[in-house]
């Protein structure tokens, strides 16, 4: 579990996984680069749930390969999606928009903030380990080749 530590006392974190918890923090970060919102897509969602319930069993972060656009995320925890989000956004310092290069890992940050993607899906499962996967799942899908984001 994440704590939050306020002064010499620390609190729990409330768990932030609600499908408006994951559009708010995809949306700041899109807003931060001027790229429009994305919106909960049930249809999408659906794919997540389907496919963070087949890694229950072994939490692995394998990409499931299918038709939408994938971020994945794992805690030994109880991960929150805004946390696993917010983990990918923090990719931003990898990727050099002049260039359309990363500089270490920057592809989960480039796909929150792909301009095309408009709608989002996301799941969060806590497998037989006791960890915690997160699948987003973007449609249209990101991330193409010599193709900049925003």
């Amino acid at each position: 579990m994440f704590a939050v530590l306020v002064g010499a006392l620390v609190l729990p974190s409330k768990a932030q996984d609600s499908p408006q918890d994951f559009v708010n923090a995809h949306n700041q970060a899109r807003s931060a680069v001027g790229v429009g919102p994305i919106q909960w897509d049930e249809r999408v969602a659906a794919y997540a749930r389907s496919y963070a319930n087949q890694r229950r069993g072994d939490c692995r972060l394998v990409h499931s390969g299918g038709p939408y656009g994938e971020n994945l995320a794992w805690g030994s925890g109880d991960l929150s999606g805004v946390r696993a989000v917010n983990m990918w956004v923090n990719e931003k310092a990898n990727y050099n928009y002049a260039l359309n290069t990363c500089n270490g890992v920057c592809g989960h940050y480039t796909q929150v903030v792909w301009r095309k993607s408009v709608r989002l899906g996301c799941a969060k499962v806590r497998c037989n380990n006791g960890g915690t996967i997160i699948v987003c799942s973007y449609d249209p899908p990101g991330n193409f080749n010599n193709e900049k984001p925003y």
